[in-house]
């Protein structure tokens, strides 16, 4: 379900603000099937943007709208 009074210029300025951050991610596959993963997100790009989980090579990428419609979550972890 899309988040109410968000729009997908909305979504894209916070996540470039959390560029190079470390992330937790609560990803929606269906069917009650959840994946957690934590991670930094490596490159913003104009319509899809990359998390870097676990220092592998090949980067995760999800789209906006993804995050937009709550399949996606993102949490900033704390720097303590």
């Amino acid at each position: 379900m899309r988040k109410v009074n968000t729009n997908v210029s909305t979504v894209i300025e916070e996540i470039g603000k959390l560029k190079g951050s470390s992330i937790s991610m609560e990803i929606n596959k269906g069917r009650r099937k959840i994946e957690k993963y934590q991670g930094v997100i490596e490159n913003v790009y104009p319509s899809i943007f990359t998390v870097n989980i676990g220092g592998g090579k090949n980067p995760l990428s999800y789209s906006y709208t993804e995050v937009l419609c709550g399949d996606v979550v993102i949490n900033k972890l704390s720097t303590n």
